[in-house]
């Protein structure tokens, strides 16, 4: 399986500088921060194994003002690094059972994000493959195979042979997209989830079993051949992922490459001369093992 374009992840600290100055000013020991850091994720990359079980990444903390720069520094390096991104808010988790959300599923929003990138990569790797099977599905569609009379099979085939080249060298050159065809597509209908913040580990559960249980319902349209092509090249697609190797390399792309940006994390802390929030002490606590390296269950796996 193809992976993600990580071309940039090898650039030395002082090039990464510079593809960021191209869009953030000023913030220098930033920059030189987060480009020290991806050079050590690229360089932890290189151990072996067991040596690199043995070489966490760090954490960064950027402290500043709203407005000059933080969240766009690491945005533009999730983009430059083709990592997984993605921006929380501290004040939004909270302890279970208060309000707000488990702080648990900002990594499985992470997965959920590397699972997209990882997906796109795949689709990019099959998709000539699958467009020249979507040539072929057009032209079964437009020139379905004839009832051939007995005693006249080589003259029937051989002009069935002939129409199907003529339509598929139209197709090939854009001739016949305003021609209608019947296509088949299928899709299951989504359960209703009722529940509250901090379920999202009970909706991951029982989206999985509805899943099992669901049928998928097929429905005949009647679309023109542009319309047509789209629709079967991502069945085409999908037919060609396999779905356990990309679960696999999104939480692989996700573990060492995914970055969390943390925002607000001040809000969290108890202000001096004030008794600390309870729900701010429930943030503290369960955010703690997120920063220092834990293992968290996904519906892909554990992470």
């Amino acid at each position: 399986m193809s992976k993600p374009d990580q071309s940039n992840l090898a650039l030395t600290p002082r090039e990464v500088v510079e593809k960021l100055d191209q869009y953030i000013v000023g913030q220098s020991d930033a920059k030189r921060a987060v480009a020290i850091a991806i050079r050590n994720r690229w360089r932890r990359q290189q151990l072996d194994d067991a040596m690199k079980n043995e070489v966490a990444p760090k954490n960064i903390l950027m402290i500043g003002p709203t407005g000059v720069g933080k969240t766009e520094i690491a945005r533009r390096l999730a983009r430059l690094t083709g990592a997984p991104f993605i921006k929380v808010e501290a004040t939004k988790y909270t302890e279970v059972g208060y309000y707000g959300r488990d702080v648990e599923s900002m990594i499985r929003e992470l997965v959920e994000n590397a699972l997209g990138i990882v997906r796109d990569t795949e689709r990019e790797r099959v998709r000539n493959k699958a467009e020249e099977k979507v040539v072929d599905r057009l032209v079964e569609l437009l020139a379905p195979a004839p009832i051939i009379v007995e005693g006249e099979e080589g003259d029937a085939a051989e002009q069935f042979q002939r129409t199907r080249d003529k339509l598929r060298a139209m197709l090939v050159a854009g001739e016949l997209e305003q021609r209608t065809v019947e296509i088949t597509t299928e899709h299951r209908q989504a359960p209703m989830m009722i529940g509250g913040m901090g379920m999202e580990q009970m909706d991951m559960d029982l989206q999985g079993m509805f899943d099992k249980i669901i049928p998928k319902t097929s429905t005949r349209r009647t679309v023109p051949v542009s319309e047509a092509r789209e629709i079967l090249l991502e069945q085409e697609c999908e037919a060609l992922l396999d779905d356990e190797s990309l679960q696999a390399s999104a939480i692989e792309l996700a573990e060492n490459l995914g970055i969390v940006f943390l925002d607000e994390i001040d809000k969290v802390i108890a202000s001096e001369g004030k008794g600390a929030d309870v729900s701010r002490q429930g943030v503290q606590r369960d955010l703690l093992p997120i920063v220092e390296g834990t293992t968290i269950q996904t519906k892909y796996g554990y992470i």
